[in-house]
């Protein structure tokens, strides 16, 4: 168990170094992005930078849950303070829908109306944004797959640098053709771009603060190989859940005539095979009913 603790707590301390370059990094060139936005009166650019500014707010918020998540358990909250992670993702991808909202409400206003945009401006500042946006998605890269919130980071880390590119083509165009209503178009497909990536991160993070089964975990694979175990009859009541977006949690009531000592061997296996960090186990005999039918 030592062990395992210290692989997660591992993930944790790479983690939180790529997060705060990554939050240094992007706070700055939000700042620069919206300052342009407002000064070229570019809605795109807003966009882009409200983009952004949601992936800053969410890599700060991971940033605190994940050192939140390394405290240890306490009387109160004898799960310690893992769950911090999935919440923060729930918030996040919330957050992010509802802002996607205020922006295409006032796109949708603007198309009615002419608006002049410098796109060449526009086109270089987009640039700026796909470097930041690249360079930070590099940092995450290599953890993407461990869990929830660094995937959430990558992904949003990736969309941002293609939404740039979008407001750097339109950027382009209008300079060379003076149709600013572009600019209000590209800013509600970046509204669509964002609503496709934080569905998914909706999805995911309510059916684990509904203390749901993790994706990554099959239900049917771990039945069966409980039931595979040597002198198990049944099982009932079993559940999966996750602690955090990196740790998972069993429970479950194995009937079996004799106890024997294969439950270490199955916890072992169960984390090995499954990736269940905790697991917990109640053998119980079989009842004088069950045993009418089966003896």
């Amino acid at each position: 168990m030592s062990h395992d603790h210290h692989h997660h707590h591992h993930h944790y301390e790479s983690m939180s170094r790529a997060l705060v370059a990554g939050i240094v990094l992007n706070v700055a060139f939000v700042v620069i992005e919206a300052v342009a936005g407002l000064w070229l009166g570019s809605l795109s650019l807003l966009s882009d930078a409200g983009h952004n500014l949601s992936d800053v707010v969410s890599l700060v918020l991971v940033l605190a849950a994940n050192k939140l998540a390394q405290r240890k358990a306490t009387e109160q909250f004898t799960y310690g303070f893992g769950k911090t992670t999935i919440l923060v993702a729930l918030v996040n991808a919330v957050t992010l829908l509802l802002m996607v909202g205020a922006l295409a409400w006032e796109a949708i206003h603007r198309l009615g109306e002419v608006h002049t945009v410098n796109g060449g401006m526009v086109a270089w500042v987009a640039l700026a944004g796909i470097i930041v946006n690249g360079v930070t998605a590099l940092f995450f890269f290599k953890d993407k797959e461990k869990d929830l919130n660094t995937q959430g980071a990558y992904l949003h880390m990736v969309a941002d640098a293609l939404v740039s590119v979008g407001v750097l083509i339109s950027g382009v165009i209008i300079f060379y053709t003076q149709q600013y209503w572009l600019d209000a178009v590209v800013s509600l497909l970046i509204g669509v771009v964002i609503i496709a990536g934080s569905w998914q991160l909706f999805k995911d993070s309510w059916r684990l603060s509904m203390d749901g089964v993790p994706a990554h975990v099959n239900v049917e694979e771990i039945k069966k190989f409980l039931l595979s175990v040597n002198g198990v009859e049944s099982l009932h009541d079993l559940h999966i859940w996750a602690m955090s977006t990196n740790t998972t949690a069993l429970t479950v009531h194995l009937v079996m005539a004799q106890e024997n000592d294969t439950m270490t061997w199955v916890k072992h296996e169960l984390h090995n095979r499954f990736h269940i960090d905790h697991t917990t186990i109640q053998i119980e005999r079989p009842s004088a009913g069950v045993c009418e039918q089966k003896c």
